[in-house]
């Protein structure tokens, strides 16, 4: 039976008509129609604590990131598309970072990230596109043991990028959005074929 690469699509964003869920939606689709299984959550489905040690020691995983980090454990690539605040990443999505990378009973350390495969995007109203942001992702997945792609697009302009059905006028960059699904499942197939 031919492998079925699985992979969790989300955006580093909670607002409810946010540029990046948009985004992270047409890359799924990209991977989906390459053979992967795509599962698209939004983080606010998720509502973590601040990350806080103290409440870790007294209290242990709260119950959302334990449904999570079951949810990554469950799949063997990601899709992250990160909105860019004050040239980096956003609270919400370094929050959810931190607290997958937490141990959970009888888990090895960093289990979450082991072996996953990552495909990284980005909009944003400027004109690079949330492009600053995205060095400090891959500077954190990558120190966490996960393998990022090289490729990755930053579209600027958000304000204007997308049609109203959630695609993106400029066709080029519609089409790289969902080569990065394509090419994050080519490369999870090619690693576990």
């Amino acid at each position: 039976m031919a492998y079925t690469p699985k992979i969790l699509a989300f955006a580093g964003s909670a607002r409810a008509d946010s540029f990046n869920k948009k985004l992270v939606n047409i890359a799924a689709q990209g991977a989906r129609d390459a053979g992967a299984g795509v599962t698209v959550v939004d983080l606010r489905d998720y509502p973590m604590p601040l990350y806080d040690g103290d409440l870790e020691a007294r209290e242990g995983l709260p119950e959302t990131v334990v449904r999570f980090k079951e949810l990554m454990m469950a799949h063997q690539g990601l899709l992250i598309a990160s909105p860019e605040y004050n040239s980096s990443i956003t609270p919400l999505l370094k929050n959810t970072i931190d607290w997958a990378s937490r141990s959970g009973p009888d888990e090895a350390q960093l289990a979450c990230y082991d072996h996953k495969v990552a495909a990284l995007m980005s909009t944003s109203p400027g004109a690079l596109g949330g492009l600053r942001g995205l060095v400090h992702v891959r500077s954190i997945l990558g120190n966490i043991k996960v393998l990022v792609l090289p490729e990755q697009v930053a579209v600027p302009k958000a304000y204007e990028a997308f049609a109203d059905a959630g695609t993106l006028h400029d066709e080029r960059r519609q089409t790289s959005i969902e080569q990065l699904g394509i090419k994050l499942t080519q490369t999870l197939m090619k690693l576990n074929g």
